[in-house]
């Protein structure tokens, strides 16, 4: 199966297990519960499976790699406890309590979250001495005499031996207690992740061209040859920063996360090519319905190879446009309720009115320990922290500004808050109706020059497998998108977003 397919059997396990009675007791009693094991080859997503998960979830995340620990790091140490059995007194061997059933307990009690999931990596690599004590915890989840809490759910993974030569391939009495999940690289499945992750355009255009470099593992004379997914997405962001900071990318950069020698010569070359069509093609002029002769030309009469990059490259231009307009539209939701709360406490309110920056204050503390906890639970995504952040520095500049202003009554206070939130609003509606208007010239480019074959497919279901791009589409709407939409029936296919049509008000 491939790792979507691995993540929605994941995610049912986990909701069964969760499953409680009337009586608040679990329906599948612990010991048979059985941890799920993610067998598949390296770099293919497996821990990033987990932490989507535990975020969709909203529960806690603890992660291990067994790879480090040994007997006594896994089982707790030995000590000497005194007991009296029948009126004789008795030296007995205990153990403290594993470092791995403690971080649970305190991610709970960090978190507030009393489920999660127990994530062990390797999980078939561990060392000799410690092998045999993990049959009693796949089936007790114990580990020595300490039991990980009810609630918590484990799963597993480890790669096969093929990949890895501290693997020990588990007796059939082991694999009977697991829920066995066999994982294969699938470049289709994992380009929708990465459109959703943002991964740079050259990446995600080079792969569609080059579809067999996605994954390649081989012995070679020269030793082992590889190329993974988690190579790919961390070139991504590395590219952004070398980017950003105006340093080259070049094949000895290439070289370090792409570990096939073909591959990454051709894709420092291919990256070059699609930099010189980020100048020659003019992006933001096509975007903003201002596309002149040549590029028209040149677009037109383009190998097919040429468009891909050519549409990759406007993709990526208005996909990160997107991200941040949903981001900061989903932000203001998310502030808009902690307003309303300052609503009602200000109306209430009769201290000095110096006291009311405070308030505001509070309240982004409130929001900072919230986004804290989330983070120690490994249940925040980049957007969900980004969201916490903007709420965070509203909140403080509003307070900042309240006391430059010296305004005298709570009352006032509020409409100073509302008035810099509706600015907000403003702000955000004014980016969303700039970025509609270059979603129709993009259509309308990609139907003049290409008609409505491949490209325009392409065009559709890319913005159809963002999740940002379609909660921005359900929310503004996109006659042009609805109507090819209509022609290739993509949109059905997609999860129905709930809050299509609140309304930001206060």
């Amino acid at each position: 199966m491939n790792i979507q397919e691995a993540k929605e059997q994941i995610e049912k396990a986990v909701r069964i297990y969760l499953m409680k009675d009337e009586y608040g007791d679990y329906r599948i009693p612990i010991e048979r519960q059985r941890p799920v094991f993610l067998l598949g080859a390296p770099g293919i997503g497996k821990t990033a499976v987990m932490e989507q998960i535990a975020q969709e979830m909203d529960i806690a995340l603890v992660s291990y790699s067994m790879t480090h620990h040994t007997r006594q790091s896994a089982l707790g140490l030995p000590f000497i406890s005194h007991k009296n059995y029948g009126g004789t007194e008795f030296d007995v061997s205990e153990y403290t309590m594993s470092e791995i059933v403690a971080s649970v307990y305190e991610a709970m009690e960090v978190t507030g979250k009393t489920e999660g999931i127990l994530f062990l990596d390797e999980i078939n690599c561990v060392s000799e001495t410690l092998a045999p004590s993990m049959l009693q915890f796949l089936q007790y989840k114990t580990f020595g005499k300490h039991q990980i809490p009810q609630g918590w759910v484990v799963a597993t993974a480890g790669n096969p031996p093929q990949f890895n030569r501290s693997v020990r391939e588990f007796d059939i009495v082991t694999m009977d207690r697991l829920k066995v999940l066999e994982v294969e690289a699938d470049y289709d499945t994992w380009r929708k992740y990465a459109v959703n992750k943002g991964l740079h355009g050259s990446i995600l255009t080079y792969l569609d061209i080059k579809k067999n470099d996605f994954y390649v593992i081989e012995n070679t004379v020269d030793g082992k040859s590889y190329v993974t997914a988690r190579g790919w997405e961390d070139l991504s962001e590395t590219i952004y920063l070398y980017e950003e900071n105006g340093f080259t990318v070049d094949e000895v950069l290439v070289g370090q996360y792409l570990h096939n020698k073909r591959i990454a010569r051709e894709f420092a070359s291919y990256y070059d090519l699609y930099q010189k069509y980020k100048k020659d093609y003019r992006v933001a002029q096509i975007l903003s319905g201002n596309a002149d002769a040549d590029v028209r030309k040149r677009a037109k009469n383009a190998a097919f190879d040429e468009r891909i990059s050519l549409l990759g490259l406007l993709l990526e231009a208005l996909q990160d446009k997107i991200r941040k307009n949903v981001e900061f539209e989903d932000a203001l939701r998310s502030l808009l309720p902690v307003l309303k709360e300052l609503k009602t406490e200000l109306a209430a309110f009769t201290g000095a009115s110096s006291q009311i920056p405070g308030l505001l204050e509070a309240r982004a503390d409130q929001v900072q320990l919230e986004m804290e906890q989330e983070d120690k639970a490994n249940a925040l995504s980049g957007a969900a922290r980004r969201g916490y952040q903007l709420v965070i520095r509203t909140l403080q500049k509003d307070a900042k500004e309240l006391r430059m202003q010296e305004i005298d009554n709570a009352q006032a206070a509020f409409l100073f808050i509302k008035e810099a939130f509706d600015d907000q609003v403003t702000d955000m509606k004014a980016q969303s109706d700039e970025i509609s208007k270059e979603l129709e010239n993009l259509f309308a480019f990609v139907e003049k020059i290409f008609g409505t074959g491949n490209e325009m497919l392409i065009l559709v279901t890319d913005l159809t497998v963002n999740t940002n791009s379609m909660k921005f589409i359900s929310r503004k709407g996109s006659k042009e998108y609805f109507k090819y939409n209509k022609k290739y029936q993509l949109y059905e296919r997609q999860q129905e977003i709930s809050d299509a049509l609140e309304q930001l008000q206060i």
